[in-house]
């Protein structure tokens, strides 16, 4: 099993890499699909002349606050998640509400209005996974030439049904059959390559992506993931205001930094310093997210700030950090997500939050673990023991934004990261729950949860508090 470190963390946009990025990148999977061969065209010669889309499961309960209708027209529109301009998204959706068309690049004109054209169906969902979309493409007489179902599993994938079918029969994994030097599905066989190697869990993983690209691009890459984390948390740092969605949630990240400033520079004692900092970071990522600005997916967009902020904590607290160490911790982390969402799901969808924030701490542990010298056995230890204290955690966003309860679950995954990362150092990776184990346990819970409490906002947070 191989999944590319760059699969993992992908930059694109929030507030949601499911509910948005997914749901972007199937408008362009079936653009892209109308211009090839891979479908039988009509005898008659008839032409595509509008294309209708339907939301459903999860994406049609939450998909307003979540922005899932503007993201299908933005890429019906051509635009794609890692390069469309937060700033420009507004004009388009309004050009394509007020002439009732879609000009994507290199196609013709399509009739698209987004009010009739784009269904919110709560009651029929999809049978592959909660978050199913089908687009349907029809001739000038209304008959459907071209209809494709896509489901959006978690972190941006997005799977056609007959792909998820094949990925569930175990005939392929999500990055394919690719071969790799070192490839492992599990913490365990991980862990046997190590040992039989000598070489760290970092080490094998970039063997694995150096088998796919040359060092150079390689390198390039992780940079560019970092920069783009870290651009995100200097953004969130600097803006304050109310996050959009209408429930009138105030930015902190800025005010909060401000009065670390304060104490940093007045040099008072504060025992939370540390946690202070990584709450302050991760509530960056996740208030930019909130807004829709530019996120890296790490594995998600709703668990985008707790891996940003553990390595801003690493440049932050550790003197001898480096930029190799940040490429180390990414490789690690990625190494850890690969397995998780392998072998389980990093879907709130279809798992609930331990499968987002669970998941998000378990990688950001294993990244710690590695910078601060930890074994191959304690890297896999201080995954177990942040996964673990997240099992069980629901997904009930209040008004289906990515905003309440979050921005700040995003901080105190990023303390439960650091907080597995050093108690796995300290010992000597011997522990009673493997890595394996707990995964298979969020996965059964997961799937033993209500659909209540998996992203559809009917239960939980998202209706209690709205009663109270």
């Amino acid at each position: 099993m191989f999944l590319s470190v760059f699969d993992v963390f992908k930059i694109g946009i929030g507030p949601s890499s499911s509910h948005t990025m997914g749901p972007m990148s199937a408008a362009n999977r079936f653009l892209d699909l109308i211009l090839s061969s891979e479908w039988p065209r009509p005898s008659s010669g008839a032409q595509v002349a509008s294309i209708k889309v339907s939301l459903h499961g999860s994406l049609a309960h939450t998909g307003i606050g979540h922005g899932t209708g503007r993201a299908v027209v933005l890429g019906l529109m051509g635009e794609k998640p890692d390069s469309v301009d937060p700033d420009k998204m507004d004009g388009i959706i309004d050009q394509v509400e007020r002439s009732g068309r879609i000009t994507p690049p290199g196609h013709p004109a399509y009739f698209f209005m987004p009010k009739n054209d784009l269904v919110f169906d709560k009651k029929q969902p999809l049978p592959g996974h909660a978050n199913g979309m089908s687009f349907c493409a029809y001739d000038r007489d209304e008959r459907l030439l071209l209809k494709r179902v896509y489901y959006s599993v978690g972190g941006g994938f997005v799977v056609t049904d007959t792909e998820l079918e094949q990925m569930r029969a175990k005939k392929r994994a999500v990055a394919g059959a690719t071969k790799v030097p070192y490839p492992f599905a599990t913490a365990k066989q991980m862990l046997e390559m190590a040992e039989r190697s000598g070489l760290s869990i970092a080490q094998m993983k970039r063997a694995n992506e150096e088998s796919q690209r040359s060092r150079e691009e390689l390198d390039e890459g992780l940079d560019r993931i970092w920069e783009a984390m870290r651009a995100c948390i200097e953004r969130g740092l600097k803006v304050d205001g109310v996050m959009p969605g209408g429930l009138n949630v105030r930015r902190r990240a800025r005010k909060i930094h401000d009065k670390l400033q304060e104490e940093w520079r007045s040099n008072r004692i504060n025992p939370l310093l540390a946690n202070d900092w990584l709450s302050v970071y991760a509530m960056a990522v996740n208030e930019e997210n909130a807004a829709g600005g530019r996120v890296v997916t790490a594995p998600t967009n709703g668990a985008a700030g707790v891996i940003p902020a553990t390595i801003r904590y690493y440049e932050h607290f550790h003197e001898d950090w480096d930029q190799n160490g940040i490429r180390d911790y990414l490789l690690t982390a990625a190494a850890v997500g690969g397995i998780i969402k392998h072998n389980a799901s990093i879907s709130g969808a279809e798992v609930g939050c331990q499968g987002e924030v669970g998941s998000a701490a378990a990688m950001a542990a294993a990244g710690l673990a590695a910078v601060m010298g930890g074994t191959p056995a304690q890297i896999e230890n201080a995954a177990e023991i942040a996964l673990e204290h997240h099992l069980g955690m629901t997904c009930d966003p209040v008004a289906g934004l990515v905003q309440v309860p979050c921005i700040e679950r995003n901080a105190l995954g990023a303390v439960k990261a650091v907080t597995a990362a050093s108690l796995a150092v300290k010992g000597d990776g011997q522990h009673f729950v493997p890595l394996d184990a707990c995964i298979e346990t969020m996965r059964q819970t997961g799937y033993d949860m209500s659909e209540k409490y998996k992203e559809t906002s009917t239960g939980g947070l998202a209706v209690n508090v709205v009663e109270c």
